[in-house]
């Protein structure tokens, strides 16, 4: 199948902008820096998944995609008049510690000379991305800081049958309207975290949904245009199938045919849309060759790195990896990143209650804050290299403070917290974050909003009351009623020692009694016993 060419020097290279810390501007609407290789029918809405039993009829891959609605070609010769040199992504991702593997060593002089298009793909597996899927849109945003244009793939359709990478068993079938409900939850943080803030001439992101192309899809046009591309010994050999094969499950024909799917995506969106480069985990390793060999076998080109071979960031250098196409002989290029482990090698990110979500409703900016908080001084450099965008210098300054003996401890997680917080919650949320944590520091004296008592509510033990056991109740009465002391008289006592505060305002009246003055957004007090005892009490209807 033919496809029309596009001269990617149409694309504008915006000035990169490595000074900006702002790097998100939540509520502006995407407008994409690529144009469409090739025209393809429009939709009002998007197709309902066919799967592998929908029927083709005359239906072929030239007509079964549909594009992105919200893809706005760019002014013809639109481009800033002022942009610099584009940068070595590769040797910026390398210096950050986010380089694994990629298919050939070319890649960072490409990136040198003209504006790529790179890809990561985020599957709709639960409503909200975690830390772990962090590191994805922070390469992505590498790029982005580079002058390329990052693409965020929703796997809409790829998300309905499940990846077996990294996996002992097949995933749970999700049903249709949990998996639409999460594409939603991770489109609208994809496009958050990924849009440049206003000024900085940084491309624009492009977010795309791999069930527009597989939705009308049915199985005999998937078997006669990409799966006889397939080699069945090629997909054996993959480690993740492998695996799962010498396992007791054994893996299903669904996800057996997820590397397939997951290679069109590639081929389909470098046809449309010029995508020349997709990144992931190490653990996509696999799956980003059979991407670039299908790509191979449909457009052509030489032949791609095998699995298992060195790949071009290994010591030699030597693998080439890189899959041409034949419209012209542009390379296509896939890069990984490492998983984000600690120094004992455990994986970083999850919580003692699960995975660290991003979506704030999912888990507050203070619990995030205060995990990565709490970074042990083995890791907090390592990942303030990968998980931020401070300048290396800045980063080594704070290395060679930790080990002087003036370093005031938890500074270097301090900053970690920030930069992290920030760019995932926007300063609203750090400061938030940042209120709460004060709040609940020993005899804190913060003035509080029920924002920031909603946010410490997992880290500090609460209680329920009747509105009428707190308005018009004496403290004394309140503080033994939730267990805090003992007596009234032991409340007394505290109290005439200057122990006992009210949303961390020191109470001196020994009869002091409770007002509705004192509800913050009329349900919620904080009461303290001490530097560390203290008590979150909602009102009750």
């Amino acid at each position: 199948m033919a496809s029309s060419s596009l001269s990617l020097s149409r694309l504008a290279r915006p000035a990169l902008s490595q000074c900006s810390r702002a790097f998100r501007q939540p509520g502006r609407m995407l407008h994409a820096t690529s144009r469409p290789l090739v025209a393809e029918p429009a939709s009002g809405s998007r197709q309902v998944w066919l799967g592998m039993s929908g029927s083709s009829s005359s239906s072929s891959l030239r007509t079964a995609a549909t594009a992105a609605a919200d893809v706005e070609p760019p002014a013809a010769g639109a481009a800033p008049s002022h942009a610099p040199p584009l940068r070595d992504v590769v040797e910026v991702l390398r210096s950050r510690g986010l380089l694994q593997d990629v298919t050939s060593p070319e890649l960072g002089a490409a990136s040198t000379q003209e504006q790529l298009l790179a890809y990561c793909g985020f599957d709709p597996t639960a409503e909200s991305l975690h830390l772990g899927n962090l590191l994805g849109i922070i390469v992505l945003a590498w790029f982005q800081r580079c002058g390329h244009v990052p693409v965020a793939l929703l796997g809409g359709a790829t998300g309905r049958v499940g990846d077996p990478s990294g996996k002992s068993a097949e995933r749970p079938v999700l049903s249709e309207e949990v998996i639409e409900r999460n594409v939603r939850g991770i489109e609208r943080t994809l496009r958050t975290l990924l849009q440049p803030p206003p000024g900085s001439n940084l491309p624009e992101p492009l977010v795309l949904n791999n069930l527009d192309w597989f939705g009308g899809m049915g199985l005999l046009t998937f078997l006669r245009e990409i799966g006889k591309y397939a080699r069945v010994g090629t997909m054996l050999a993959k480690e993740s199938v492998r695996k799962r094969m010498e396992s007791e499950t054994g893996i299903s024909y669904t996800e057996f045919t997820y590397q397939l799917l997951q290679g069109y995506d590639f081929v389909h969106m470098r046809r449309q849309y010029g995508v020349r480069v997709q990144v992931g985990g190490s653990d996509q390793w696999g799956n980003i060759l059979a991407g670039t060999d299908l790509m191979r076998r449909m457009m052509g080109g030489p032949e791609e790195a095998e699995e298992g071979a060195p790949p071009a960031s290994a010591a030699d250098g030597s693998s080439d990896g890189a899959a041409a196409a034949a419209d012209g002989g542009e390379p296509a290029y896939g890069l990984t990143f490492p998983l984000l482990l600690k120094a004992d090698g455990s994986k970083f990110g999850k919580s003692e209650s699960g995975a660290l979500w991003l979506n704030a409703d999912m888990l507050s900016p203070y619990q995030f804050y205060q995990f990565l908080f709490k970074t042990a001084d083995a890791d907090v450099i390592k990942f303030l290299r990968m998980l931020t965008f401070l300048p290396l210098e800045e980063i080594d300054v704070l290395e060679t403070a930790m080990q002087s003996p003036g370093y005031v401890a938890n500074t270097a997680q301090r900053k970690l917290a920030e930069e992290v917080t920030r760019f995932v919650h926007g300063e609203e949320g750090l400061q938030q974050a940042i209120k709460a944590t004060e709040a609940l520091a020993p005899g804190a004296a913060t003035k509080l909003d029920a924002d920031s008592l909603e946010a410490i509510a997992g880290d500090a033990p609460s209680a329920t009351l009747p509105r009428d056991q707190l308005v018009g109740a004496g403290l004394a009465d309140v503080m033994v009623a939730v267990g805090m002391q003992p007596s009234k008289a032991a409340v007394r006592r505290m109290i005439k020692g200057g122990g006992v505060r009210v949303n961390n305002e020191k109470v001196d009246d020994e009869l002091a009694v409770l007002q509705e003055s004192d509800l913050i957004d009329g349900r919620l007090v904080l009461i303290a016993a001490g530097k560390k005892n203290k008590m979150l009490v909602r009102v009750v209807a």
